[in-house]
């Protein structure tokens, strides 16, 4: 019995996504704290693109197991910033931006393949690989976008909802931010509390991928051929 989230056979397909995207996040929040001045990332060895720094291998579980997950949370110091609340916003929001743009360039990768003619051949096995990693690129990083605007410590969301909320609110919820992961395995694992809020946030992902493809066609003048690129999990591009 296969308890993982994705086909066994898709597996490399799924660990070289995962090990880009959530290298790239999480460079990209050091990267940005760094450069606003915070050099606490800097020092612990976090401004770079060694997975080896980034992977926390719980979240690496929870996105083999479940579907998404996360990587090791990059220390940030906003005090040291200028501008701390808006800074802070910007420093938090760079990781799921980050993998916005990762499934965007990939998807303009892509469409450039297809109009050179490099992946035209309807039963060549390289189209059809390439064709179920990008698929994988696609819903792993488009989920991460996602999954980190939950707000729900340690995630992104949780961060930037932080930001706004006055002093008081903010060292109320710091009392409670060690039952955010119980929490969001309660959502997580009971069907019911999924459906009613991870399952309608993920919904968004399908129309964010069209959204995409409309871009990319646009730029490419509509002759690349969007079929190329799998359904996954009822996905239809």
């Amino acid at each position: 019995m296969n308890f993982l989230a994705y086909p066994l056979e898709h597996m490399p397909f799924v660990i070289v996504t995962m090990l880009v995207a959530f290298t790239i996040h999480e460079f990209s929040h050091a990267w940005t704290a760094w450069k606003f001045g915070d050099s606490t990332a800097y020092e612990q060895g976090r401004v770079t693109l060694n997975p080896a720094a980034h992977i926390d291998w719980i979240g690496v579980i929870f996105l083999l197991l479940a579907g998404f997950g996360w990587a090791k949370p990059v220390p940030v110091r906003r005090g040291r910033f200028r501008y701390p609340r808006l800074m802070g916003i910007l420093v938090t929001a760079a990781g799921p931006i980050s993998n916005l743009l990762l499934a965007f360039i990939g998807l303009l990768a892509m469409y450039a393949l297809v109009n050179l003619g490099v992946l035209t051949a309807p039963t060549d096995a390289v189209r059809e690989n390439v064709g179920i990693f990008m698929a994988y690129w696609l819903h792993i990083n488009v989920i991460l976008f996602l999954f980190n605007l939950i707000p729900l410590p340690p995630l992104d969301g949780y961060r930037i909802v932080e930001e706004f909320a006055p002093i008081k609110t903010r060292i109320k919820l710091a009392q409670y931010e060690q039952w955010g992961i119980f929490i969001f395995i309660l959502f997580v694992f009971i069907p019911p509390l999924r459906e009613l809020t991870i399952d309608p946030l993920f919904s968004l992902a399908l129309p964010i991928v069209r959204e995409m493809h409309e871009i990319a066609g646009a730029i490419f003048g509509h002759h690349a051929d969007s079929s190329i690129i799998p359904s996954l999990y009822g996905w239809r591009y």
